[in-house]
């Protein structure tokens, strides 16, 4: 069940649910996941866990119309947000990069996507007002900033691209303090077990290093050999 995942993955850091991805894909090195440094601020030790309800935006320029249809835009927008897929995560990519100048999230839209039900947000804009920014509320972006320019949100709804990871409305998206992955559709039936097996795997080499009174390179070499039979 789709709960039980969410419950799952919760637990676990965002390294741990890559590799746990290419077990349960049986094949290393899949390239869902945000590359290059991040800057995430209301992290409490969870990660966030949701599908992605996704727009682009832009802060270089002004918005392209009346203020009607600025208005009508920026309305749009936030009901996306406020009755989309539950959980879910804002995934925004700015179209300035990169040279992004602008920051949409700061005190307001934090606490308006909070109180709307947002789990959370992966950017690769900017953040800015840290010392203002709801509890609880954790943000995955590319820089700290300043201004917020003349931001404005271009597409809702749409396939974007974030950290060079290729994300789309509804995907599953894990992030934490080390940045975000998207769970392959096809993974995530088998993605539970995965983690389980994982885990169990690694602790062949874990164990006996955490017990390190009398570790050497033969117990090493043991458990290695036998981590790495149990990965055939």
């Amino acid at each position: 069940m789709e709960k039980d995942l969410f419950e799952t993955l919760r637990e676990i850091d965002t390294p741990t649910v890559c590799n746990a991805i290419e077990v349960a894909l049986g094949a290393r090195g899949h390239y869902f996941y945000s590359r290059g440094p991040v800057a995430t601020t209301g992290f409490g030790g969870k990660p966030i866990v949701g599908r992605a309800l996704t727009a682009k935006i832009r802060a270089s320029e002004p918005f392209e119309g009346s203020a009607d249809q600025a208005r009508g835009r920026r309305m749009a927008y936030y009901k996306y947000m406020a009755e989309g897929v539950r959980p879910g995560i804002a995934v925004l990519e700015d179209l300035d990069k990169p040279n992004i100048c602008g920051a949409y999230w700061g005190e307001v839209n934090a606490t308006v996507h909070k109180a709307f039900g947002i789990a959370g947000v992966v950017t690769d804009g900017l953040v800015r007002d840290l010392g203002e920014l709801p509890d609880g509320f954790p943000i995955v972006a590319a820089e700290i900033g300043v201004s917020h320019a003349f931001v404005h949100v271009v597409e809702i709804d749409t396939p974007v691209s974030v950290f060079g990871m290729e994300v789309n409305p509804g995907d599953l998206i894990h992030a934490d303090i080390h940045g975000a992955v998207v769970v392959p559709r096809e993974a995530e039936p088998k993605l539970a077990a995965a983690v389980a097996e994982m885990i169990e795997t690694e602790s062949i080499v874990l164990g006996p290093a955490r017990n390190a009174d009398g570790y050497d390179f033969e117990t090493f070499r043991k458990s290695w050999e036998a981590f790495e039979n149990r990965r055939k």
